[in-house]
């Protein structure tokens, strides 16, 4: 059987073996966190075979955050949920490395995470491989010229919805009116239900669930709405 992922748009990111002047978090990825993080290399590498690196089987549920930034909700989700696995991705090393090491030092022995760009999760992940899914406070690319490089578009939601398993879902949330304005026809043309939709999370009845991450805090204090949206993989 090939396992070998599709074709599609070549990841933007160097790679980080042989970076010259490697920093702290750049050598931490590939020494002291090795066994808990990869780099975009051994991360190809363990497509179709995450649940190997967690040491579970392949019916135990294991989520996905894409774009784990400080790592506030991943340590939180991590440590809450020790009956599931939580993968992570991140781009940059400092956040990948502030990530895995709050959720560590939280007590986790669930999480993984892995350094590759958001819009070729093929390369990463097989059909069917990962449950839910977290995308909270994407980059906006708030210019016109740059909405290309938006991460919520039609293929990738349709891409998305190909690696989730039946019954999970895609939790999204953004600080910007504007990008959710531009995901809302996206949610409501693509293979997903919406399940709930709400501009303003904090002052609906999903708030008490709802974890504040760091720059959701900032944003509040700011008076700016959070907007949040579920879709259900059936």
């Amino acid at each position: 059987m090939n396992n070998a992922p599709p074709r599609q748009r070549r990841p933007r990111l160097v790679r980080t073996e042989g970076l010259p002047n490697p920093t702290e978090y750049v050598l931490a990825l590939n020494g002291e966190y090795r066994e808990f993080a990869y780099d975009e290399e051994r991360a190809r590498l363990q497509r179709g075979r995450w649940r190997e690196a967690f040491g579970v089987s392949q019916e135990h549920p294991m989520d996905l955050e894409i774009g784990t930034g400080n790592g506030y909700f991943f340590a939180h989700r991590s440590s809450q949920h020790p009956e599931r696995c939580l993968l992570g991705l991140e781009i940059k090393y400092k956040p990948l490395i502030q990530s895995i090491r709050r959720a560590l030092r939280d007590g986790a022995k669930n999480a993984r995470i892995m350094r590759y760009d958001a819009a070729c999760l093929e390369d990463v992940l097989s059909p069917g491989e990962v449950n839910h899914v977290f995308i909270h406070h994407p980059d906006p690319w708030p210019k016109k010229r740059d909405w290309k490089h938006r991460l919520i578009q039609e293929d990738f939601l349709k891409r998305l919805h190909n690696l989730m398993r039946p019954g999970s879902f895609l939790d999204f949330k953004t600080d910007s009116a504007d990008y959710f304005d531009w995901c809302e026809p996206l949610f409501r043309d693509s293979d997903f239900e919406i399940e709930r939709s709400t501009r303003d999370l904090h002052a609906s009845p999903y708030a008490a669930e709802n974890f504040i991450t760091h720059f959701e805090r900032l944003f509040l204090q700011q008076g700016v709405k959070i907007h949040h949206a579920r879709l259900r993989r059936n």
